[in-house]
């Protein structure tokens, strides 16, 4: 047994009080290392408001383990001494404290992963079990199915859980309440607003770091008004239950330009760094039906956000590996067009969701999928591209969410391992679960023309460009047979247009 301190490493997307390398520690002997440094807020050029968002959430997870009795030491960025990288400022706190010994909760990036397993001490990797379906649950349960669906593990979850279950089966008699929950919105002045922090001392400090080293990052930094510790998590959720859930379900779908939060709950950024737990927003959520005070299509329709596809996509993630960021089933190649930088477009939806993206480093679900997700896949953008973007831009993405989410639901990368079909629409969806048609330049009714919608065009081009991959697909098979339903010649003119739109928007043109 040696009496050298072991340092414990607690990332920026690991502050709980729980976290498996803390129940490790031992406060007496052990050193708690968290650092900011460089080279974590720049593998990507992430946006400010993560950045500032992750320091300051670090540097008060920090002050409330120093005065719950651990060691902690904290490299701040900017410091002359702190280093460029994890690895160098775990080597320099082992070389102050004589220290051969580091305790890791798995972090959910690859690369750092790696990283971290390389360094030059003897690493112990502690499962990260905040999550509540371990990478080696979710193998086994992959093992036993010739096809994956989330719905099915959603089940699993579930039972598994007891959420929302009388025995073994759904409360209500059904599994899911999706399709109760489709419906579009309209402009409420008394829809209730997320509740939002002035930021304190501590984060005022952070934010002028961040303008001072990521003032060319893409996004906007204030305001900033992100719970930054557990008591103001436990706030925004007690806002959201109390004053939003009962909504949540109705809205969630649905797309208005000037109200970017609907009834959703804006609690991802607390769960994925820990301030929050999953099962405890869950359990909360239940208690909410229970009593009477939310209706089931709505907590159902949250509790599967969270236990059904949160889950999921971290054991899609964890199964794949380090190489999944590099699928491309469809051989896409292009580059990411300007506009998800800023750049001038036409597009009264897409200029809207990326406006809210630079703004506010948030766009809820169908946003990404159906808007941003949904253009990039049309127009034969590389994947690995649109998972940059995504990880950069969003203040909750970390790799083992948004890879996933990107790559696999949103890009059909992987080729249909996380859903059966791609998640392409034409401009009639955007319509239906939105007001963005109404004051865009493109008529959303038009096929052809030059005021023809950009999603109309696009849509039938990449069914057309990809006619031997999806044509037998049971869930898309309709769509194919009204698409050799129409004119020669309109298709023609269709797929005509579609390629000189594309021209264009690859030239770096406006559209």
């Amino acid at each position: 047994m040696t009496d050298k301190p072991r340092l414990i490493l607690v990332l920026g997307d690991q502050l709980t009080d729980t976290l498996a390398g803390l129940r490790a520690a031992d406060p007496a002997r052990d050193i708690i290392v968290m650092a900011e440094v460089m080279a974590e807020s720049t593998a990507v050029p992430h946006h400010p408001q993560k950045i500032a968002l992750v320091l300051t959430a670090m540097r008060k997870f920090a002050r409330h383990l120093s005065q719950h009795g651990y060691t902690v030491a904290y490299s701040r960025l900017g410091d002359p001494e702190t280093g460029p990288s994890l690895p160098a400022e775990i080597l320099r706190r082992a070389a102050d404290y004589g220290s051969d010994r580091l305790f890791v909760t798995t972090p959910g990036d690859w690369r750092l992963l790696q990283a971290l397993e390389a360094i030059p001490l003897n690493v112990s990797m502690l499962p990260d079990d905040r999550f509540l379906c371990p990478p080696e649950a979710f193998t086994a349960w992959v093992a036993e199915r010739k096809q994956l669906r989330m719905e099915w593990f959603y089940r699993d979850m579930r039972r598994r859980t007891g959420l929302l279950m009388e025995g073994d089966q759904p409360i209500g008699g059904q599994w899911n309440f999706d399709p109760e929950n489709r419906k579009a919105a309209k402009p409420d002045l008394l829809r209730p607003k997320p509740l939002r922090f002035a930021p304190d001392a501590e984060t005022e400090a952070v934010l002028g770091l961040v303008e001072t080293h990521f003032s060319k990052h893409f996004g906007k930094l204030r305001p900033f008004h992100w719970p930054t510790d557990r008591d103001q998590a436990l706030q925004a959720l007690d806002h959201f239950i109390t004053h939003s859930l009962p909504r949540f379900g109705d809205e969630q779908d649905a797309m208005l330009t000037d109200d970017p939060f609907l009834s959703h709950s804006l609690l991802s950024p607390c769960i994925n760094l820990g301030l929050l737990s999953p099962l405890e927003v869950c359990k909360r959520a239940e208690a909410e039906y229970h009593a009477g005070r939310a209706p089931l299509n709505a907590v159902e329709g949250f509790i599967r956000q969270i236990i059904g596809w949160r889950e999921y996509v971290r054991g899609i993630w964890a199964l794949n590996g380090p190489d999944y960021p590099t699928w491309n089933a469809l051989d896409h190649t292009a580059a990411l067009p300007a506009v998800y930088w800023g750049g001038k477009t036409k597009m009264a939806c897409v200029k809207a969701a990326v406006a809210q993206t630079r703004d506010l480093a948030y766009a809820h679900h169908i946003q990404r999928l159906m808007i941003t997700g949904n253009f990039a896949l049309l127009a034969g953008i590389d994947p690995a591209f649109v998972h940059e973007w995504y990880l950069a831009v969003y203040i909750d993405a970390f790799e083992w969410v948004e890879a996933p989410n990107t790559l696999g639901m949103s890009q059909f990368s992987c080729g249909g391992q996380l859903g059966s079909k791609p998640y392409v629409s034409s401009g009639a969806y955007i319509d239906r679960m939105s007001d963005y048609c109404g004051n865009c330049v493109y008529k959303v009714k038009d096929r052809t023309g030059p005021d023809a919608c950009p999603f109309n065009l696009l849509y039938w081009q990449f069914l057309d460009r990809h006619r031997d991959r999806f044509a037998k697909n049971p869930r898309m098979a309709q769509m194919y047979r009204t698409w050799d339903k129409m004119a020669e010649s309109h298709r023609d003119t269709v797929l005509r247009e579609a390629d000189q739109l594309l021209s264009a928007l690859h030239s770096g043109a406006p559209i």
